[in-house]
Formats: C-alpha cells, structure tokens, sequence
C-alpha cells in the first residue's frame, strides 16, 4: 500500500505562493519578444495622460513552455466564455512605445 501512496506522489509537485505574490501585478499592457531560444513576456501598467510606464514583470519562457501558455489559455478562454458569455474585445488604444536600445538574448 505504501508504494501505491509514493507512486501517486510521484508526479505531484507542492505549490507554494507566499502573500506578496499571492496579491498580484496588476498589468493592462503586455510586450511579447522572441529570440531563437525564448519568449520574453514584459508586463506592465499603463495609465492614461502619463507619457511613461515601467515594466512590472517579466516572464521568460522556453518555446515549448510558451506554446503550452497558449493552449492552457485559450482553453481558459473557452471556458471562462461558455461560463459568462463572449469576451468583447474593446478598441485598442494607439500606445506608441519606445523601449530604447533592444537587444538579443
């Protein structure tokens, strides 16, 4: 019986989310860069009349990882809109950006 119970736990991971993360980023504008070996996802928030924002967070993925991010959320998506109806995509706001010098990683 013993083994059946470590076995089960194999391929189970513990999840720990401490009160920092757990609170969020709040993020309203997302910049994806790609190289050839990664997915760089730049968050960051954007308030109206203020010519300036900061990235908040950055998230680098491998290609796989960024391909498995995209399925699980558009399964989200299909979820979420069979549960409260059609996600409307509003206007996008014309935001020109300037990052500065750009680089390879």
């Amino acid at each position: 019986m013993e083994d059946n119970n470590n076995k089960n736990q194999q391929g189970q991971i513990n999840i720990e989310l401490d009160e920092k993360t757990a609170e969020g980023i709040y993020s309203n504008l997302a910049i994806i860069n790609h190289s050839h070996s990664e997915f760089v996802l730049d968050y960051l928030a954007i308030m109206p009349g203020v010519p300036k924002a900061k990235v908040k967070s950055r998230i680098v993925l491998t290609p796989q990882h960024a391909k498995r991010l995209l399925n699980a959320l558009a399964e989200n998506i299909r979820r979420f809109e069979a549960q409260h109806g059609e996600i409307k995509e509003g206007e996008a706001p014309n935001i020109p950006l300037n990052f500065g010098p750009t680089g390879q990683a």
